[in-house]
């Protein structure tokens, strides 16, 4: 294959060199599909569509940075005429209407849209082992998860289906399963880029992005996902920058922070040795490392557990059985289908969940639990502006250890909780963060995470390129190892 781990850029590079049309790429990339279809990580093909936009596209002389380039997209998102899932039986049958403002954003940008990716249900999950459709396999090693909820998304770039792949992050959906899988993955600011069409899970708290082989990758994504929409009340008014802009430029004199109360003694001392050979990676290249204390930060993750139920008992209520989705066969009354449409069409993640929420949302608890939650919130948003002051950037391992065999943790939903413990602080805050590769344990790949400021998508960027530019982690692959 001439094609497979081959980046954005590269590709582009090779179709403006008339190496390849976008209808060869499409040819190759849906053969990769196939040949890697035991990883489960497509739910749905778009054949037709992607090859008609391809044809269109084979008579020009000259590609722009995304014209012909296949890319996946996360079965979460709404897409005209192709089924649309969410890893649920709830919207087995469901076809949009319309496309997501997101994907929209793509595909005018000349993606070529060439399927849906297996997912957890709802986004609910860091192991993609609650989809609907069957788990989705590690391609370092089937028998490890590849993280959720965007693991389809994830194993696709890393098995070199594809470059890139739209992502979610709710608390952690895109990094997370971009660690696990050895790629770069970027949740950016809260409202860089439009939800509308997004199937919500907490609406406060979900942010698309993009998951690409590269840093630079996913700024050239990330320049096109971005706009303002005015049928998203979050969407930010806010001038977009070229984000590749200061990719480039060093890193000396950069402040980086690492967090005093996260105690990495308790993590396996390979992932702590990982984390401080990226820091003295840094350090090599000008950076400064300061401590910075964010004294509310360790009770992010009981808080993300109180208002993501919440938000996702809400937003989940509309499946009813009545206006669209799974109803069931088992109807006796109006009461009867909506409890039966609902304890058949959900999952046993989304169904907790959902318990979860509605108690915490009920009369007596509302105070107790959720408006407390969104107190504590507030602190923790307050800790970070009061960090970002003296530091450009937040430093961290992206997850705990690297992936998990696939059935180890799913009997235990507070350890598959504990899994997001270094990625939700920041959907918390609503600042963009992104994982890059680090290194590997056992041969499965391990992370680093970088929190930015608010809208400072740009440094987190400049900070991961730097350090790609100097590794050569991102350029490992499942089918030569790591060498």
């Amino acid at each position: 294959m001439t094609i497979q781990y081959k980046s954005i850029k590269e590709l582009n590079e090779m179709l403006n060199n008339k190496d390849i049309s976008p209808t060869e790429l499409l040819d190759e990339t849906f053969q990769l599909i196939d040949e890697h279809k035991d990883l489960n990580a497509f739910v749905t093909l778009n054949k037709e569509g992607s090859y008609k936009a391809a044809k269109e596209l084979d008579s020009k002389d000259a590609f722009s940075s995304l014209e012909g380039i296949p890319i996946a997209q996360k079965d979460l998102f709404c897409t005209k005429d192709i089924l649309t899932t969410c890893g649920s039986k709830m919207l087995s049958n469901f076809v949009p209407p319309y496309t997501a403002t997101a994907i929209e954003n793509l595909e005018k940008a000349g993606c070529l849209s060439v399927g849906k990716t297996n997912m957890d249900e709802f986004a609910m999950g860091s192991s993609n082992e609650t989809s609907f459709y069957g788990n989705v396999l590690n391609p370092w090693n089937k028998d490890f998860v590849p993280g959720g909820s965007s693991g389809g998304s994830a194993a696709a770039v890393a098995a070199g289906i594809v470059a890139a792949a739209s992502g979610t992050d709710t608390g952690g959906s895109i990094r997370q399963p971009a660690s696990l899988c050895g790629i770069s993955g970027l949740k950016p600011t809260y409202g860089r880029i439009s939800r509308w069409g997004m199937i919500a899970f907490a609406s406060s708290l979900d942010q698309a992005g993009p998951m690409a082989r590269t840093v630079e990758d996913c700024a050239l994504l990330l320049n096109e996902m971005c706009s303002y929409d005015k049928k998203d009340t979050t969407s930010l008014n806010v001038e977009i920058p070229d984000f590749t802009h200061n990719l480039n430029n060093e890193i000396k004199n950069k402040k980086i922070g690492i967090v005093k109360e996260f105690d990495l003694s308790k993590l396996d001392q390979n992932v702590v040795k990982n984390f401080e050979s990226s820091l003295d990676q840094l350090k090599k290249l000008g950076a400064e490392i300061v401590e910075v204390s964010i004294p509310n930060i360790s009770l992010s993750v009981p808080t993300y557990y109180v208002i993501a139920p919440a938000e996702c008992s809400s937003n989940l209520s509309r499946y009813d059985g009545v206006k669209y989705g799974f109803r069931t066969d088992n109807i006796t009354d109006l009461e009867n289908l909506y409890i039966n449409s609902r304890t058949e069409g959900f999952g046993e993640e989304v169904k907790r969940r959902i318990l979860i929420g509605t108690y915490v949302l009920s009369a007596g608890f509302y105070d107790a639990y959720y408006k407390k939650a969104q107190q504590v919130r507030r602190l923790i948003k307050n800790d970070f502006d009061n960090a970002f002051k003296e530091v450009d950037v937040i430093v961290s391992p992206t997850t705990r250890g690297p992936a998990f065999a696939a059935g180890s943790k799913s009997g235990d939903p507070i350890q598959m909780y504990l899994e997001d413990l270094f990625t939700i602080p920041a959907n918390l805050a609503g600042l963009p963060a992104m994982s890059i590769p680090s290194g590997f344990e056992n041969n499965m790949p391990l992370g680093l995470q970088i929190i930015g400021n608010h809208l400072d998508e740009s440094t987190v960027l400049q900070v991961g390129h730097n350090f790609q530019v100097n590794t050569d982690f991102h350029n490992q692959n499942p089918s030569k190892g790591v060498s």
